[in-house]
């Protein structure tokens, strides 16, 4: 099959790559994502490989050098690779292979190889897809397993056997699902097969390469699907063991609790709809941790989760460290979420008080934003009157949230006297009784008591040093 090459290969870059390419004597080739992508119609993608049976780091000097200037070149020699970095483009050459690998390892051994044996080490036949950049068939599709007819498809099939594909590199297990979750493709059957049996082989993969998937997942409209289908097939128990736990419905005496796993991928979902943070989509993921080691069961109420949202924030620096996650602001800011998420829906309704909204906001802080977002996509309900009242019910608290932020400024909530002001005017060094008066102001703002300014807390401070017998200066 014959492209057009003023289609697929209109940027005249193509053209630099094969001259310089048979000027060296080697044969070249567009392989991968960026082929996959021009059939898939979709945006067309920025990196773009090249193959070459011969040096590929010999044709990225060559290709930098014809370029003029115009580029930034970035060499792995370990790994046989060159970056060409050309405007907003980036061209990675790679000498043509073929791989071996070991047991314990997904790093293969590397030899030498032809474009038939670069195309057959390949994950899926979606990505085997060449475009070849060699005179007299400058623009031909070489396609051997059939990769353009499982776009067709849309199925993700690798080329070779999956069960030797998945266990040589285990990681194309997830890269398997990501991309089904991603294009919107169904993974075939033998492959499913092929991850159930070769699922403990996900140990030997980084954590690093494995959040990787996770976020890319994660970053998807729908993720709910990609992380069903790693419940499937048991990679996620392998994975996220914390969130298989919450799989399953138990009953006693007629009583019955909601399907948490299945819960907390609607809720991820529906996050999804209103933000693309990725931090957020993991706080809906992990949200509902805690449930599993709290569930117990009361004869009078039923099933109970109380104290899940402490339970759960306090999960997932275990979970972060386990996974090499960051254990920085980012994993803060998640746990600060889970432990704050049933917060507003405790307030919420039409007798909320403008005390219990300002300490929503003081705790929550610049996040009472990300709070509100995750605690509207958790309403799952298919009961439309319940759905509608939860809805009212924190549009009640966002409207409240407004008019105390406007009249009170809690959000960024700083103290009108500081504890230096204190220590000056009652003539007092560092001690607990500083302290004490910062946090009776504090209290009576947040009570209402006084307004949130110098005057009122400057009145306060002087009556509350009093009472703790201290002198003015």
């Amino acid at each position: 099959m014959t492209i057009n090459s003023r289609d697929i290969l209109l940027n005249p870059l193509f053209r630099t790559i094969a001259n310089c390419s048979s000027e060296l004597g080697f044969e070249s080739y567009v392989i991968g994502g960026y082929v996959r992508d021009y059939f898939l119609n979709s945006i067309v993608n920025k990196d773009i490989d090249i193959v070459v049976v011969g040096d590929g780091i010999k044709l990225a000097k060559a290709v930098s050098k014809a370029l003029k200037g115009n580029t930034k070149i970035s060499f792995f020699k370990k790994f046989g690779t060159a970056m060409v970095r050309n405007k907003n483009i980036q061209l990675e050459f790679v000498g043509a292979r073929k791989e071996s690998y070991s047991k314990d390892s997904r790093k293969p051994k590397v030899y030498e190889g032809t474009i038939d044996d670069d195309q057959e080490r390949r994950d899926f036949t979606i990505n085997t897809l060449a475009v070849s950049l060699n005179s007299p068939d400058y623009g031909q599709l070489i396609d051997p397993f059939n990769g353009l007819n499982d776009i067709k498809l849309k199925r993700i099939v690798t080329p070779l056997n999956p069960k030797i594909t998945f266990s040589d590199d285990p990681l194309r297990m997830l890269r398997a699902i990501r991309f089904a979750n991603t294009l919107n493709f169904e993974i075939d059957i033998n492959l499913i097969k092929a991850i159930k049996l070769n699922k403990n082989r996900i140990k030997i993969v980084s954590n690093e390469r494995i959040v990787e998937e996770l976020n890319k997942i994660l970053s998807t409209d729908k993720p709910s699907v990609g992380f069903a289908l790693m419940e499937k097939t048991g990679l996620l128990k392998m994975i996220l063991p914390e969130l298989t736990s919450l799989k399953g419905i138990d009953e006693i005496e007629g009583k019955r609790h909601k399907d948490n796993f299945y819960h907390t991928l609607e809720v991820v979902d529906n996050i999804c709809k209103k933000t693309e943070h990725l931090w957020l989509r993991w706080t809906a993921l992990l949200h509902d941790i805690g449930k599993a080691p709290t569930k117990k069961f009361n004869t009078k109420i039923g099933w109970t989760f109380h104290g899940h949202e402490l339970e759960g924030s306090k999960m997932v620096y275990s979970l972060f460290k386990r996974l090499n996650m960051p254990l920085n602001n980012k994993m803060k800011y998640v746990q600060k979420l889970i432990f704050m998420s049933s917060r507003p829906i405790a307030i919420s309704g039409k007798n909320i008080t403008d005390a219990a909204v300002r300490r929503l906001v003081f705790d929550a802080g610049e996040n009472i934003e990300d709070l509100m977002i995750l605690c509207e996509a958790d309403i799952t309900t298919k009961n439309q009157k319940k759905y509608k009242n939860y809805i009212n019910n924190f549009k009640i608290v966002r409207d409240k949230i407004v008019e105390v932020e406007e009249r009170d400024r809690i959000r960024n909530f700083q103290p009108p006297i500081t504890g230096m002001e204190i220590m000056k005017i009652f003539e007092l060094g560092p001690s607990k009784k500083i302290g004490i008066i910062k946090e009776h102001i504090k209290e009576a703002i947040l009570e209402g008591k006084i307004p949130n300014n110098y005057e009122a807390a400057h009145h306060l401070m002087v009556e509350k040093g009093k009472k703790l017998g201290l002198k003015l200066k």
